[in-house]
């Protein structure tokens, strides 16, 4: 008697190997109704077919492709066609009734109609169908399967054009799965384990599913058991002292930003009032010139701002109204030409002319003082044009209460 019922499990068994492969070919016969107004000669024609089927352990939804032909299609009204349908559909597998497994499934794909007429056109269709397999052995099975297929119609729109096709063929399973050890089944006595699970970390995540099984006591942990890292930044937060650190921010082991020097003047970034300082340039432990070239250039024998130079002056008086501890020494220059005297007081009137630009671009007057140098301290060749021209110049003192 006990050796009899064994027979169910076995059968049971065969059907569930059949699930334990990845892989199914199924090479298929069958027929497609179609429906009449696609002016189809007997409204039905024969179809050969293949699927293929991927399976996971871990889903009990498969994707499947499948290839559908027919050669020779009559049309009603003459002629024939050939019609090619491609589709890919999601396959779900139940639980086996008896001797059989069923099946439904449902996708998208294209039909492509060799010679098309008004009737019967290429296009994209629905699909949705069901189906059973019944094994014959744990790697082969009968497959019987219905699929209805419906085409938007473009010359009749909120219409479309059906099809319904019936399927015979086998299935061929491949490419065996990794499984759990089955339970060993014997005549007399089964013996029952029970597994006690425990939280050894006291972190409320049981062992079974404690991804990080040491947290430290205290240490706030996701669903896995895990330490919380709420900005990403490589930082858990029990640890994190800048806990809102934007993405991609490198980060020291505190979790705040690394502070660096990018205009490489020894002044470190978050610090540094001038952080765009030409490399090389002699600066104050704020990261400002001590002595800079403004670029502010005149035309011979002139004190006269030049238009192109106002971009500079904007960014030099947004500068002293950010940062009034700070004081400018406006010093004007000229180049070799003329008399000595005449270039001191040409230098002067340079200098005044820019500190009242600056006055009216909204600087205390308090921080700007103007001095002229006439045609000392040239920084290029007053023998030609261009060096004359970079001598007729302005330069700036900065200095820190």
């Amino acid at each position: 008697m006990k050796k009899l019922l064994l027979i169910p499990a076995l059968i049971a068994g065969t059907f569930a190997i059949a699930e334990e492969y990845k892989f199914e070919v199924s090479p298929m016969v069958g027929y497609n109704f179609a429906e009449g107004n696609l002016n189809i000669k007997d409204d039905g024609y024969p179809v050969l077919g293949l699927e293929v089927q991927a399976n996971s352990a871990d889903s009990k939804i498969s994707p499947e492709l499948s290839f559908l032909y027919s050669q020779g299609v009559d049309y009603k009204t003459g002629g024939d066609t050939r019609i090619m349908r491609g589709a890919f559909n999601g396959v779900y597998t139940f639980d086996a009734v008896g001797m059989v497994i069923p099946f439904a499934k449902a996708g998208l794909g294209y039909e492509k109609v060799t010679n098309e007429i008004t009737d019967n056109e290429n296009g994209f269709f629905l699909d949705a169908g069901a189906g059973v397999k019944v094994p014959f052995t744990d790697y082969l099975a009968l497959k019987l399967e219905a699929i209805y297929m419906a085409k938007p119609n473009t010359n009749n729109s909120g219409f479309a054009d059906n099809n319904l096709v019936t399927m015979a063929g086998l299935t061929y399973s491949f490419g065996a799965q990794e499984q759990k050890a089955a339970p060993v089944v014997e005549e007399e006595v089964v013996a029952a384990v029970v597994v006690v699970d425990g939280d050894d970390d006291n972190d409320g995540v049981l062992n079974s599913q404690d991804k990080c099984p040491n947290t430290p006591a205290g240490v706030a942990v996701d669903a896995s058991g895990c330490a919380l890292d709420s900005d990403k930044d490589g930082v858990i937060d029990a640890n994190d002292k800048c806990p809102n650190t934007p993405a991609g921010t490198k980060v020291d082991e505190t979790g705040c930003k690394i502070d660096g020097d990018d205009d490489k003047d020894k002044v470190l970034n978050s610090k540094d009032k001038c952080p765009n300082t030409p490399l090389g340039e002699a600066v104050n432990s704020d990261g400002c010139p001590v002595k800079v070239n403004l670029h502010i250039n005149f035309e011979n024998d002139s004190a006269v701002i030049k238009s192109e130079s106002q971009e500079v002056l904007n960014k030099y008086a947004k500068f002293l109204t950010t940062y009034p501890n700070y004081s400018a020494k406006i010093v004007g220059y000229t180049d070799s030409r003329g008399s000595e005297s005449y270039n001191q007081k040409l230098s002067e009137k340079r200098a005044q002319a820019v500190v009242a630009d600056l006055k009216a671009k909204g600087v205390n007057a308090k921080q700007l003082t103007a001095v002229g140098a006439g045609e000392a301290n040239p920084i290029a060749d007053n023998k030609t044009a261009q060096g004359r021209a970079e001598n007729r110049r302005i330069e700036a003192e900065l200095t820190r209460k």
